[in-house]
């Protein structure tokens, strides 16, 4: 789950990590009396679920109340196309509107889980900034990497040792390295997937900021986190994925294809995505519906894909271990009684009580074209959607 940089901001304050001064904008107006209390002058950023959003214009600096006001008005209300988001772009419903900042130096820090080492990882770079993605590309050695076991937990000399591979003198090096400590504390203690500060700054008075601010959580321990949970802005995510969710379809994720794919496991679920394409076609999404044994989640799968225009056919990909065929069908068959399914539908079968459900299918004299294998599935879904 992601969060917005001005509620990432507070849940950093809140573990001692320094943030520029800000509030948040809905209007125009608000944009302009922050911007008063400010100074007189301000940086007003958009608050979507992307980065990229200054080469995009989504950060503007005011000059003054007035012209923050004018600014405002440009940004709300418009959905901000970064390198980030699909062509439609996220709603800019609020701004964050922060003391604008004289920046000596700037850096990169994050934390992420490095699964192969089964331990977080704590990445620093001096080269910090907006083009931290082609550093990492081009120059792969100004990224700096410690890993924290998490049976011994953060150490001090851990952030020591990357604010001085960074080159920072004594006094930035110490207030560096207890701003790391606090941020893997952060980490650590919300269950975070991600935590980044970029860039980190280092202001002309010497002082350490987080300018900007990125925090992902770890889904599976949401239950324990609710205060996190209820940050969640829907607004920011697609309308499908949201509903899927209510629905209790909750590993679907939206992409830009016309075949609509049903799936038990997520290994299964890349691996149809990948075959469908090696065939000439494009998957209309990732849905992973588990070990579902449960015919509603099928209807409900069934729901999503008929609300999205760009389905013009479905496959249906079940391999049966603790999730039954039988119980999948049923919920085909259940679908088509529940609404007109008015796309062509794919199904191959195989696996637990693979036999049982092939008669449910049969008996229930449903039109459907029923794939012997992967791949002559996913031909003839690419098919389907052609049209043939």
């Amino acid at each position: 789950m992601k969060v917005h940089e001005y509620q990432a901001k507070a849940l950093m304050a809140q573990f001692g990590i320094p943030t520029p001064h800000g509030e948040v904008a809905a209007t125009p107006a608000e944009a302009a009396a922050i911007t008063g209390r400010l100074g007189g002058r301000s940086v007003l950023k958009a608050q979507v679920y992307a980065g990229g959003r200054g080469k995009a214009g989504g950060i503007k600096v005011a000059n003054s109340p007035k012209e923050a006001e004018s600014l405002a008005r440009q940004l709300l209300g418009t959905r901000l196309v970064t390198h980030q988001t699909t062509p439609e772009g996220l709603p800019v419903q609020k701004l964050l509107v922060e003391q604008t900042i004289d920046i000596h130096d700037q850096a990169y820090l994050s934390i992420v889980v490095d699964s192969s080492a089964r331990m977080p990882v704590i990445m620093a770079s001096a080269a910090g900034g907006i083009e931290i993605e082609e550093v990492a590309s081009k120059s792969p050695e100004k990224i700096l990497k410690v890993h924290v076991d998490p049976a011994t937990g953060f150490q001090t000399y851990l952030g020591q040792k990357l604010a001085y591979g960074m080159g920072m003198d004594k006094e930035s090096a110490r207030a560096t390295a207890a701003l790391i400590g606090n941020l893997y504390r952060l980490f650590e203690a919300k269950d975070c997937s991600l935590a980044e500060i970029n860039p980190l700054a280092v202001t002309n008075s010497g002082k350490i900021l987080a300018v900007d601010a990125k925090l992902n959580f770890d889904d599976n321990a949401l239950f324990r986190h609710k205060d996190i949970e209820a940050l969640h802005d829907t607004a920011q995510e697609d309308p499908r994925e949201v509903q899927a969710e209510a629905w209790g379809v909750k590993n679907y994720v939206k992409v830009d294809g016309s075949i609509g794919c049903m799936v038990n496991g997520a290994g299964l679920a890349m691996a149809v995505m990948d075959l469908i394409t090696l065939s000439g076609g494009r998957p209309a999404n990732f849905l992973d519906i588990g070990t579902a044994n449960n015919p509603d989640r099928v209807v409900n799968s069934f729901k999503i894909f008929l609300s999205d225009p760009d389905v013009k056919a479905i496959l249906v990909n079940i391999f049966g271990g603790i999730a039954r065929v039988d119980v999948i069908t049923r919920g085909i068959v259940e679908a088509h009684k529940q609404m007109k399914v008015n796309v062509p539908a794919v199904i191959r079968l195989a696996g637990t009580n693979v036999e049982e459900g092939k008669r449910i299918l049969k008996e229930s004299n449903l039109k459907y074209i029923e794939a012997s294998d992967f791949r002559d599935a996913a031909v003839k879904a690419v098919r389907a959607a052609r049209g043939g």
